[in-house]
């Protein structure tokens, strides 16, 4: 497994994140779709769908920031076991709760994530970590399996929407409680997370150097920040959530049928990952994060215009293949451009501007979508991250040679 997983010049202390990944990425894949099926159950309208997934961003943005400030302060092994248990009682009060404002509370201050990506505080807390255990190629490699066993274990996650209805038949619940058990399993899965983190070792290696908040590359952070910020008001457009919602409205999408195609997207996603440190040999980081980008943001413009479910599914698949090979490639850039003593820092304040600016979109998109403007936020979507992608080239194609 360890020959598996870690590519070769990577240090094995990393392990247990990797497979903590693996776990947390797992239960995104059922949560985000099944986020606004539980909530509709529940008997919210559209809009407060929207407003309950723009909370969950909105509170990761603010836990995110706290960690870029103060994190330095204390052992990321300290704030990563935190952010477990953070994720387990996130799981356990969702299930038990019904009423709007406990959820709102419980979506600001907790884990849950509606989006394909991992928006949560355990970024930068792992991409120090990660960016510390291996360097040069092997450093993108490694970032690669990261992204890769994300969307792999996303995409089994997925397939697990079909589960509540199969508890419907087989224990005899009804829809709700079978709804509540799936959120009581991501509880669960937080606190193996926990058990996980356990194992990491209490110190930085003795040859890495200690956390500091940003200073040297501060003006190159800022611009990075700004820039995926973005992108990720345009991701938050179509989050998983909302991506699932707009197939139940526009194609009247089963359930089981919503859970497969997620799954697909998500098997095709993590195939892509394999071939991203390749092509970031081949062009470089900033390369492979602006060519892939823009063909598949096209495809999902032409999804939102398709007259069919059929041609609708296949470009939203053809994107999948291409919408997340920038993913590890971004991370080992940022990794780059800072020095070692900045990187969680770095991997912090270039998050929190995404997890901001994408919790303000879906709540917009969900209004949208209840006015009936179903594919408006799949249009605008698309053509902000082009406009991102091609910024995000101008502003540093002159370092594309040296990443």
């Amino acid at each position: 497994m360890r020959r598996l997983l870690l590519p070769k010049g990577a240090d094995g202390h990393v392990l247990p994140l990797l497979v903590g990944r693996a776990l947390r990425a797992f239960a995104d894949g059922y949560v985000a779709v099944l986020l606004p099926v539980y909530l509709l159950a529940l008997g919210f309208d559209t809009w407060q769908v929207g407003f309950l997934s723009s909370a969950t961003l909105l509170g990761t943005a603010a836990t995110t920031l706290a960690v870029g400030a103060w994190g330095h302060r204390f052992q990321h092994r300290r704030l990563l076991l935190a952010a477990a248990l953070l994720m387990a009682l996130t799981g356990f009060a969702f299930a038990a709760q019904s009423a709007f404002w406990p959820l709102l509370l419980i979506a600001f201050f907790g884990t849950l994530n509606p989006s394909s990506g991992d928006v949560s505080l355990f970024v930068p807390l792992e991409h120090a970590r990660l960016a510390e255990a291996a360097h040069g190629e092997a450093r993108t490699a490694l970032f690669a399996r990261y992204s890769l066993l994300g969307s792999l274990f996303a995409a089994l996650g997925a397939l697990a929407v079909a589960w509540p209805d199969r508890l419907v038949l087989m224990a005899g619940l009804d829809r709700l409680d079978a709804l509540r058990a799936m959120f009581a399993l991501y509880g669960l899965q937080g606190g193996l997370v926990w058990l996980l983190y356990r194992r990491l070792p209490a110190l930085h290696g003795d040859k890495s150097p200690p956390p500091q908040p940003l200073g040297p590359s501060r003006a190159v952070v800022l611009k990075l920040a700004a820039l995926f910020s973005v992108d990720s008001f345009a991701g938050g457009l179509a989050v998983n959530s909302l991506l699932a919602l707009w197939l139940f409205k526009r194609f009247d999408l089963s359930l089981a049928a919503a859970g497969s195609f997620f799954f697909w997207a998500g098997l095709l996603t993590a195939t892509s990952q394999l071939a991203a440190p390749r092509l970031a040999r081949r062009i470089g980081l900033l390369n492979t994060m602006v060519f892939t980008h823009i063909p598949a943001n096209l495809c999902l413009i032409g999804a939102a215009l398709s007259p069919g479910l059929e041609t609708a599914i296949g470009l939203l698949l053809l994107r999948s293949l291409l919408s997340q090979m920038d993913v590890p490639a971004r991370g080992a850039f940022v990794m780059s451009v800072v020095t070692p003593q900045e990187r969680a820092a770095a991997a912090s304040f270039t998050a929190v501007p995404r997890s901001l600016a994408s919790a303000v979109s879906p709540t917009l998109g969900g209004v949208l979508i209840a006015a009936g403007w179903l594919d408006v936020p799949l249009v605008a979507c698309g053509a902000l991250k082009i406009a991102y992608d091609l910024t995000l080239w101008v502003a540093f194609r002159r370092f594309s040679a040296r990443f």
